[in-house]
Parts: C-alpha cells; structure tokens; sequence
C-alpha cells in the first residue's frame, strides 16, 4: 500500500467518524422534537473515598456502639453526607511489618522477633488475613512476601539481624551487611574484605516501598506496623513522600517506638548509612523486593547535624495516616502494644463518602472528621489524593 492510499484511508475513517458524531446529534434533536427516541449515555466513574475509623472515649477505651449519625464529616471546609456506615469485628486484614535492623536496634530484635511471631498468629486468623516482612538498615529488604502461611512468616521474621561488625585489612572496624544479605567486600590492599557501606536506617524508603509497590496493590483493610527508633539516616525519599506513598495506598501506619537506651555508648550506634537493595521504581535498584543488589557509600553523620527526635517522626507518619504511636516501656511492654493494636483493627468503623465536587480535582484533599459526642475522641487518617 502506498503512502498516499494510507492517507486517503486515514482521512476516510475520520470523515466516517465525523458522520457518526453528526448523526447522533441529529438523532438527539428528532428525540427532542417527539419524532423518535434515542438516547445517548455517558458513563462516569465516581471515586468513593473511604475511612477506617477508630473512637475513643476519654479514657482511651475504643466505643464500639455509633451510628453515622454520630459524625461530622468535612472535606476541604464542605460538609460531606456519610452514605456508607459499618462496623467489621473480622474484617480481611493486609498486615506489613516493617522491622528496624539498624545498629540502632540491635538489643531489642530478639524481643520483636518473638512478640511479632505471636502477634501474627492471633491477626492471621482467616484464609483471606495476609502478611509480609521487611527489614531496613542501610538496606531495604522483603523478607517475605504476602502470604497467609504463619510458618513462612515465622521463618523469615528468623533471618532477621542486625548488621554486623567486620574488621578490614588496617585493623579498623567497618560496618558490615545485615545477616540477611551479602557482605559486598571490597579488597583492602592486604587480601582482607573490607566494606564500603556504613549501617544506615532507611525509614522513608521502606515506608515508601511497602506502600507503593506492596498495599497499593491490594484491597480492604490495610495497616504498616513499622519497630524503629523513628531517627532515618540515608533514604532517598523525604518523610512527606513516605507520608504520601501510605495515603495514596489508603495504608495505616502504625509505629512502635523501640529505642534500645544503651546503644549511644559504643560510638557507633547512629552511623548513616548508603543505599541498597531498592528496587520498586529507585534508579538504579537492584534486586528487591527479592534482595541482593549492591549499595551506595557509607555515610556518617556530620559532627554538626541535629539529632533527628524519632517520635515526633514515628507520630506524624501514623497521625497523618490514621494510625497510633506507641511506645515500648516498663509500664507497656511489646505484647500488650500489639494486643491494642489487634484490637482496634478488629473493631474499627468503616466509614465512606462521595465527595461532592472533589472528584474532578487532582491532588491532595483534607478531611476532618470529628464525634459529635464532646468526650470522644476520633482517629482517622487527615486526607486523600484524588488522581485524574
């Protein structure tokens, strides 16, 4: 065919598109006048837009017995009308455990590891409950992927550790790789591995990449439960697109502070760290979510950088989410942390609303929700995106 019997037929199959158009306008007047009937019809997707809801009353006791009626629902200022109100005490549960293995936290994993174990087995009561683990350090790594087995979980939440210490060929101690992964040695000039990445603790990464390449994918229910001392050293993303990533993703984050008290007197408990093992969208990531991959330069702190203050940190990512701080101490240990947290996503509202003119606009939207009941006290999560 030539080029010009390939314009004629593009030009033809236009015109004909042309007619099409004009004979359905035509069509629509005839209607108008009474002479015939067709009707043409535009289908329109309308986003609903969704909200695990949790009340407590001023005693920290969740209230299980409101009605919509019960709330006052705002989005960007407007008043939004609640149309989709219930409250499921067994609902489907997406989990994500993501677990701090930084130098940081090495005197506390073997506590998480155990409680997490229990933990898992009450939540992971229904063939459709599913559950991953991840850890981060200088690395982010998925341990395990979704999956309803315990055991798998329970195996892989074995492999988690801290890194370890390696001495290179001067005599001097380097930060080594986490137990889960390969050493990455380079050659110090005497034949001794020598490593070249510092601990790190990529807390907004991991974030970023459960949510974006994980729980976005997935539907109903859906929580991070995140262990760290909130400090990030290293990560590529910044905490407001971590933030974003579980808000798009309409993930809870749910963040226990576990900050191990002695780890500042050994002088190298708060290295920065390099990148690795990123995959899910990081240029140039090599291998996650199934490990492996090499990372960046290590990166200590710099003598005149602040320390960061971790649970401010830790209760601005689960505040803006929809979610809870809590924090490991004598009067509240790791276990009785987690039975709140089963608790309340056993017994949570959910709450949904069509909003009124947001859903033709891009970006971010605000919502407050408040009880109309004084004394009570509401937590949600503080907005949506809406996509075009």
């Amino acid at each position: 065919m030539t080029k010009i019997q390939i314009i004629e037929r593009n030009l033809s199959r236009g015109v004909a598109l042309i007619l099409l158009l004009v004979a359905l306008s035509r069509a629509q007047n005839h209607d108008a006048n009474g002479n015939g009937q067709t009707i043409a019809t535009v289908s329109v997707d309308v986003k609903v837009v969704t909200l695990p809801v949790t009340v407590r009353d001023k005693k920290g006791q969740i209230v299980r017995n409101l009605t919509k009626d019960d709330f006052v629902l705002q989005e960007d200022g407007r008043p939004q009308t609640i149309k989709y109100f219930t409250q499921d005490t067994n609902p489907p549960l997406t989990l994500g455990l993501l677990v701090d293995t930084s130098l940081s936290q090495r005197n506390v994993l073997d506590q998480e590891r155990n409680a997490s174990k229990v933990f898992l087995d009450q939540m992971l009561t229904d063939p459709k409950d599913k559950a991953f683990l991840m850890h981060f350090d200088r690395e982010v790594e998925l341990l395990q992927d979704l999956t309803p087995s315990r055991d798998k979980l329970e195996a892989a939440l074995q492999l988690l550790n801290a890194p370890q210490l390696q001495r290179n060929g001067d005599g001097q101690s380097d930060h080594g790789s986490s137990g889960s992964g390969p050493s990455d040695p380079q050659s110090s000039g005497t034949g001794q591995p020598r490593m070249s990445r510092g601990a790190g603790t990529l807390l907004y990464d991991a974030i970023f990449l459960a949510s974006n390449e994980l729980m976005k994918k997935q539907q109903g229910r859906k929580a991070l439960i995140v262990l760290s001392d909130g400090d990030d050293r290293g990560s590529r993303e910044s905490l407001q697109s971590a933030i974003e990533a579980a808000q798009r993703a309409d993930t809870v984050v749910y963040s226990i502070l576990f900050a191990d008290n002695h780890q500042d007197s050994n002088g190298f408990g708060r290295q920065g760290g390099g990148m690795g093992r990123h995959g899910g969208g990081f240029p140039g990531g090599g291998g996650w979510p199934g490990g492996g991959g090499s990372g960046g330069g290590a990166r200590g702190r710099n003598p005149q950088e602040p320390r960061v203050d971790g649970k401010k940190i830790l209760d601005q990512i689960s505040r803006e989410t929809g979610g809870r701080l809590y924090e490991v101490s004598k009067k509240q240990a790791l276990d009785q942390i987690y039975d709140s947290i089963a608790e309340e996503l056993r017994t949570q509202y959910n709450l949904g609303y069509t909003p009124d003119k947001s859903n033709t606009q891009a970006g971010y939207h605000k919502i407050t929700l408040v009880a109309k009941q004084k004394d009570l006290v509401v937590q949600t999560r503080d907005g949506y995106y809406a996509e075009r």
